[in-house]
């Protein structure tokens, strides 16, 4: 029973604590476009895939 004394108000404060942190990712703009990471990420690999030398050409120095 003396647990529960110590479980609770840890239970409480993680409780906050995330509330908290979900409260500072929406202020931030975290979850403003969800769909344009994925776009975003596909069309880095794009650029990417046209800077890298090809047939192990390594330019001049």
């Amino acid at each position: 029973m003396e647990i529960l004394y110590l479980l609770i108000p840890v239970t409480v404060l993680l409780a906050f604590l995330v509330l908290g942190i979900f409260a500072w990712a929406l202020k931030a703009g975290q979850f403003e476009s969800i769909e344009r990471e994925g776009e975003r990420i596909l069309e880095e690999d794009a650029d990417v895939d046209s800077q890298t030398p090809v047939d192990g050409d390594q330019g001049t120095p």
